[in-house]
C-alpha cells in the first residue's frame, strides 16, 4: 500500500512576498526528477481558511488554518516574508507554529521578514542564520547577533533561513534538507537556476529521459 505523501506546510498571509518561495514551492509539487516522485506534496497554511492577498496582488485561499496542522504528516514548514512580519505581532501565531515543527524535528524554512519573527521568537539565538541584513535582525530584540551569517542562505540543524535576493539559494538548501533530488540533479539544479550555468540543463534532460 502506498504511504500517504509527506506535506510541506507554507504560510499565507497577506503581503507575503510571492517570488520569495514560489522556486521551492513549484519544484517541491513537481515530481519529476525527485528521488521519490509523490512522496511531497505542498498545502498553504493560514491563519484563518480567508483569502489572503500576496505582494503581487494574488489571492490565495489557504487549505487549512493554523489549529489543522498535521504535524505527524509534516516534511517542513516553509515560511514567506511579508511587510507584516516586523509591523507588529500578527503573524506570531507562524512563529509559534515553527516553534512546533523545530520541537516535533521537523525543517523550518524563513526567508527576508519571516527572519524577523523567527529572530523575535528567540529561535536564531543559538543557530547560525542569515536575513536581509544584521541590523535588521538585532530590530527584533533577539540575542542571536553574534551567529549571524552573511551568506544567501544558511542551514544550521532544522533551521533554514535566506536573504530575499537568494529565493534559489533559498530553494536549494530547501531540497537538501528534504533529500528531494539525488546529489548530481541537486547539483545541475542549482547550477541552472542560481548561477545560470546553461551546460546544467544537459545534466538534468539527462535524469528526466
Amino acid at each position: 500500500m502506498t504511504s500517504e505523501p509527506r506535506i510541506v506546510y507554507t504560510a499565507v498571509y497577506d503581503t507575503l512576498a510571492d517570488w520569495e518561495v514560489g522556486a521551492a514551492i513549484a519544484y517541491l509539487n513537481n515530481p519529476e526528477l525527485q528521488r521519490e516522485p509523490g512522496s511531497l506534496m505542498v498545502r498553504t497554511v493560514g491563519r484563518g481558511t480567508e483569502p489572503v492577498t500576496t505582494g503581487g496582488g494574488m489571492r490565495v485561499l489557504p487549505d487549512v488554518d493554523l489549529a489543522e496542522v498535521e504535524l505527524d504528516r509534516a516534511a517542513a514548514l516553509i515560511l514567506p516574508g511579508a511587510s507584516l512580519w516586523d509591523q507588529g505581532d500578527e503573524l506570531a501565531g507562524f512563529a509559534e507554529l515553527a516553534r512546533d515543527f523545530l520541537d516535533a524535528g521537523r525543517p523550518v524554512a524563513a526567508i527576508c521578514g519571516a527572519t524577523f519573527g523567527l529572530a523575535k521568537a528567540g529561535l536564531l539565538d543559538t543557530r547560525a542564520h542569515t536575513s536581509n541584513d544584521p541590523g535588521y535582525l538585532a530590530a527584533s530584540g533577539y540575542a542571536g547577533s553574534a551567529r549571524y551569517r552573511d551568506e544567501p542562505a544558511v542551514t544550521d540543524g532544522n533551521v533554514i533561513t535566506a536573504t530575499s535576493l537568494a529565493p534559489f539559494h533559498f530553494a536549494h538548501q530547501v531540497f537538501a534538507a528534504l533529500d528531494v533530488y539525488e546529489p548530481q540533479v541537486l547539483d545541475a539544479w542549482f547550477r541552472l537556476f542560481a548561477e545560470r550555468d546553461p551546460s546544467a540543463y544537459a545534466v538534468l534532460a539527462e535524469h528526466g529521459a
